[in-house]
This record gives structure tokens, C-alpha cells and sequence, in this order.
């Protein structure tokens, strides 16, 4: 399949193309400093390696972007990007749970020295939260078993059989629970978005442009005045 591939969720951004040669399927990718950097950088970056693939978008069978859970500008960008791109090329949008891709990710890197089939994802949520979903694997297909939700480290319950993978700051991980350990170090990245998107895509995933929307987890992203104030009230 001849696919577009981005993930801006945390403070990496990751691009991927993906195409048939006469050699077989090849992918050309860049991996670099997300964040405040995104927004400039992110059509760029893509136009850069469609070019390199040697691809014009209405060419593209799906763009396939990181929906989130994850930073609210990285979310918004991708969203916006995928659906510019998507609209003027007439192509679907693959929306993907950027959680799944952490395990996936996970699963890829790890899996030789972890064989386990179920994955505890975490990202940095801020605010003294982490993002967490848990997947389990079975025949090369995934299952969300749990929808993306907020909570404190404190909160993550690893149960036996189950590995913890993610990107968690330091300050949150040695708040874990005991029995816990470290995560696996593991991100949303393009590659996992592409090995991903052939099951999507098979079980009905593709979505029109105007769909490419985030998934927010937490509605709000900061704290007002009065809120801010009865916390100080309190202490």
C-alpha cells in the first residue's frame, strides 16, 4: 500500500512514507525534534520525502496520523495537516489511537526479550497525569482492551503477564508502584502507524477528511484563576 504516515503526540515528530518498488516495499523516513517545532516543520518534512518516494498524494491509498491521546498543539496539527492533505488529494484518513502505537512500538522493539501478549501504554499527560491504555496481541492483530485514560502514576496497576511500555519522565516513574519497574522505552512512531495500518484499514477504519479529528482524553489543559486559588486555600 502506498502510505503517509505522521505522529506529533509527544515532542518527537515522526514521518514516514511507505511504497511498492521493483525492489518490494520501501519507506523513507525522518524522526526529529517535535513540539513547538511542528507546526512549521511538519509539511515541509512531508512534501520532502513524498518527493523522495516519488509520490504525488492523490497517489496515496490513506494518510495514517496519530490521533492522540497526547499534546494538545501536536494533536491539533496533525488533525489539521491530515485533513488539508487528505482534502485536496481525495484520499481517506486512517485516524490511529496514539497509545496503540506505543505498544506496537513496544512489541516491535521488545517483544524477543518480553513475550508477553498484553501492553500497559503511558504517555506524559503533564499536569501530574499520565495517559494509559492496555492492548493485547494475539495472531498479529491488536485489541484495545480499555479506553485511553487519565491517571496519576500511583494509579497504574501492572498485572502479572502484562509489560509496561512508554515514555514516562522520570519524576513520574519512580512514583510507580512497587512490582511495577521501569517501562520499555517505547513512542508513537510513524513505522508502528504503518505496520499498523493494514488491519485498520481492513476492519473499516478509513475515515472521509473532514473526520480527521483528535481524541482528547482531557478537555481541559489548564487551570482558572478561581481553581488555581482554592488549591492554595487548601494547603
Amino acid at each position: 500500500m502506498k502510505l503517509l504516515a505522521f505522529d506529533t503526540s509527544t515532542e518527537r515528530m515522526s514521518v514516514a512514507v511507505q511504497t511498492l518498488t521493483r525492489d518490494g516495499v520501501q519507506c523513507w523516513r525522518h524522526e526529529g525534534e517535535g513540539g513547538a517545532r511542528t507546526s512549521a516543520h511538519l509539511i515541509p518534512c512531508i512534501e520532502a520525502l513524498m518527493a523522495q518516494a516519488g509520490l504525488g498524494f492523490a497517489q496515496l491509498d490513506a494518510i495514517v496520523f496519530g490521533c492522540g491521546p497526547g499534546s494538545f498543539t501536536g494533536l491539533r496539527t496533525a488533525c489539521a495537516v491530515a485533513q488539508g492533505l487528505a482534502w485536496g488529494a481525495a484520499v481517506p484518513v486512517l485516524p490511529v489511537d496514539t497509545l496503540l502505537a506505543v505498544a506496537e512500538q513496544a512489541r516491535f522493539e521488545h517483544a524477543p526479550a518480553a513475550p508477553a501478549s498484553q501492553v500497559l501504554a503511558l504517555l506524559d499527560a503533564r499536569m501530574d497525569e499520565l495517559y494509559m491504555g492496555r492492548y493485547a496481541y494475539s495472531q498479529g492483530l491488536w485489541q484495545a482492551l480499555a479506553a485511553p485514560a487519565l491517571v496519576q502514576p500511583e494509579q497504574v496497576l501492572l498485572e502479572s503477564g502484562v509489560w509496561l511500555a512508554g515514555l514516562v519522565p522520570e519524576a513520574y516513574a519512580t512514583r510507580l508502584p512497587a512490582g511495577a519497574g521501569r517501562p520499555l522505552p517505547a513512542l508513537p512512531t510513524a513505522d508502528a502507524l504503518l505496520r499498523l495500518a493494514p488491519a485498520l484499514l481492513a476492519a473499516g477504519g478509513a475515515r472521509r477528511a473532514e473526520l480527521a479529528l483528535p481524541t482528547y482524553v482531557r478537555d481541559q489543559v489548564a487551570k482558572t484563576t478561581l481553581e488555581r486559588a482554592a488549591e492554595k486555600a487548601t494547603l
